[in-house]
């Protein structure tokens, strides 16, 4: 028996009989087992060194050019899959598939964050950052072979947001992390910019959950934790629900939609819509590479691929060489 077999055999005799089982996971395109790592262990290493992930680190989670100090998509991810492993451990879950899942859910986010996917989806009429995800797991990676991730953290990472449940309790638990991750971490990150204060949170959120994004958190894993146990669904305390819409609903009000974010926002919105609009009526100005991929993908969609990958820096390093006066 290798170390992979294992940790198969351990997974059967530890885990929750509802919990994703690695022996059991499936690829689109089958594959030979690795002997020392699991199938969901080696999804998470193809994610971890892919190049998307690596982009992570230069995208915005929120605020744009904020500093050292607050989150980008790359740290957000690794916060997440953080509290979603506390959880899954907790649970008896596939420690090892939430893992893969949790740092994939974003890699296709588009630079500047939120004000970006709007812009993709003002262009083309539609774009979802989650859709995106897929498609870069699917078709990037690999020398174009993309990652041939397992269905069931496909399937998570799809369904992290949307209408879309996921179908295994692993990805839950990340779709339910995600949401507690952002908006404690963009509310601290808030906090700490100067754009909102831990007083003007709502009384109820304030009297339910506390104002410090550590107590938020604790209490939010905690209560999920003690109302999953020993059941295949992932849930939460309506008590502790409803605190949570309210607080998303302030942080919508104030931070992601709110009036000192907006200025910038709509800059961003303004440099990926040019960007898009200068590839699609002068394509001959993509790299090769992309160019290449037309007959693979059309040209629309190669187009939305690549803008959509770019970082922060990159696109506004593109905005300025081809819509700004160079003065000596």
């Amino acid at each position: 028996m290798n170390t992979r077999e294992r940790t198969e055999q351990l997974e059967m005799e530890l885990l929750a009989p509802w919990a994703a089982k690695s022996r059991e996971a499936v690829r689109l395109t089958e594959e030979e087992d690795d002997d020392l790592r699991t199938r969901f262990q080696r999804d998470r290493d193809r994610i971890i060194h892919s190049t998307a992930f690596r982009k992570l680190k230069h995208k915005t989670q929120v605020y744009l050019q904020p500093g050292d100090h607050y989150r980008t998509r790359l740290t957000h991810s690794m916060e997440v899959s953080q509290i979603a492993r506390t959880i899954g451990r907790a649970l008896q879950l596939n420690e090892d598939m939430i893992e893969a899942a949790a740092l994939g859910h974003d890699l296709g986010h588009t630079p500047f964050g939120h004000a970006g996917e709007k812009a993709i989806r003002q262009y083309m009429g539609h774009f979802n950052h989650n859709e995106q995800s897929l498609r870069v797991v699917r078709h990037y990676g690999r020398n174009g072979r993309g990652l041939n991730l397992t269905t069931a953290v496909q399937d998570a990472i799809l369904c992290h947001t949307g209408p879309r449940l996921p179908v295994t309790p692993e990805g839950a638990v990340v779709r339910r992390c995600d949401r507690i991750a952002y908006l404690c971490h963009d509310f601290d990150d808030g906090v700490k910019a100067g754009i909102i204060g831990k007083e003007s949170l709502p009384g109820l959120v304030a009297m339910r959950l506390g104002a410090e994004p550590t107590q938020i958190l604790d209490i939010l894993v905690h209560n999920i934790v003690e109302c999953s146990a020993g059941r295949r669904e992932i849930l939460m305390d309506p008590y502790y629900e409803e605190a949570v819409e309210q607080f998303r609903d302030f942080m919508f009000a104030y931070v992601y939609e709110g009036p000192v974010l907006e200025k910038e926002h709509k800059k961003a919105v303004h440099v990926v819509l040019s960007i898009l609009d200068m590839y699609m009526k002068d394509p001959s100005r993509l790299p090769e590479k992309v160019q290449l991929s037309f007959n693979r993908f059309g040209k629309e969609q190669a187009v939305v691929d690549y803008v959509a990958g770019l970082t922060d820096s990159s696109a506004v390093a593109l905005f300025n060489d081809n819509f700004v006066p160079k003065v000596n």
